[in-house]
């Protein structure tokens, strides 16, 4: 964060890094999670008859076949135009899509007739390009089932294409991490065999681990979840071991949106632990001198992933 004449080389660098992992891995991330989603769509035709019987048992026994639904209509509709639509509660639906329930306080009577009002939209505005037997009245064929599955799972991935590419992203960033301390003995341990993350023993890691705060006034107890926490081999005088936060994006508007996301984080770890707490991003992609510029002002160090050997300099 105090070398700003190396952040333009080290962002053209970061780029190209994400870049090239984007072109060689993202499309195979991306097709792994059409075909599972195409086994879930296939499921869902089971279960509605090949979308010929879209009964309120069914939605209510199934209610995570909802978005399923919603990308086999023409056009796919949203959440919302599903809501406005078929003139229901938005509770239900969100309930249904989100948590995966229908929530137990709705009387049962409004259930069915609510669960009724959706198949009768979604028959109405069922894709018959995709799904043809439903104008032709015929019995599909396997062939056929299987390309109207791969269409609509094509559609479920386009809608949250992002979030499969970050993920994909994030477990290679936190193999990459995991690879490099491994290398120099360290050793990987599970968050749940952590009781107190200032007590983790000297020259281990772990992933996803709950760092508990208190906010403002002392009355309210919330955890931050940390990507990697590192003990290293000689413990800081805090006693606290590094905390790390994955960080990597395909485009510079995004970053910009969520800069502030770590400095809320480091500024709640500060109040709580003192202003010695290491906090440091592992960047990946396109971080621009904007954004570095913010979170070096706000104290915010970090590591470019296409220069992982800078963690020594953390005392790793």
């Amino acid at each position: 964060m105090d070398k700003p004449h190396l952040w333009k080389t080290d962002v053209a660098l970061s780029v190209d890094s994400y870049n090239d992992w984007f072109m060689r891995f993202a499309p195979k991330a991306y097709r792994e999670t059409r075909k599972e989603t195409t086994k879930q769509v296939e499921s869902a035709l089971r279960l509605t008859r090949n979308l010929t019987d879209i009964s309120p048992n069914t939605l209510k026994e199934h209610p995570e076949i909802l978005p399923i639904l919603r990308m086999a209509t023409a056009p796919p509709i949203a959440r919302d135009r599903l809501i406005g639509l078929a003139s229901i509660s938005s509770n239900l639906v969100r309930n249904m899509e989100l948590n995966q329930r229908i929530s137990p306080k709705m009387e049962e009577v409004t259930v069915i007739e609510e669960l009724c009002k959706i198949g009768t939209l979604i028959l109405k505005l069922a894709d018959v390009d995709i799904f043809p037997w439903l104008e032709n009245e015929h019995q599909p064929l396997e062939s056929e089932i299987h390309r109207a599955a791969t269409v609509v799972a094509d559609r479920l991935c386009g809608a949250v294409a992002d979030p499969i590419v970050r993920n994909a992203q994030e477990r290679r960033q936190l193999a990459t991490i995991r690879h490099w301390l491994e290398h120099r003995g360290y050793k990987h341990v599970k968050p749940a065999s952590v009781a107190e993350f200032h007590e983790m023993q000297v020259e281990t890691f772990a992933f996803h681990l709950n760092v508990p705060v208190l906010l403002e006034g002392g009355r309210t107890k919330i955890n931050i979840p940390i990507d990697i926490a590192i003990m290293p081999k000689k413990k800081a005088q805090n006693g606290l071991p590094i905390l790390v936060e994955c960080k990597s994006a395909g485009d510079y508007t995004n970053t910009n949106k969520r800069r502030k996301e770590e400095a809320v984080k480091i500024a709640q770890l500060r109040a709580n632990y003192g202003k010695d707490v290491c906090f440091i991003l592992f960047l990946c992609g396109y971080f621009d001198s904007g954004y570095l510029g913010y979170e070096a002002a706000e104290g915010l160090d970090w590591v470019w992933e296409h220069r992982i050997d800078d963690l020594a300099e953390f005392g790793l």
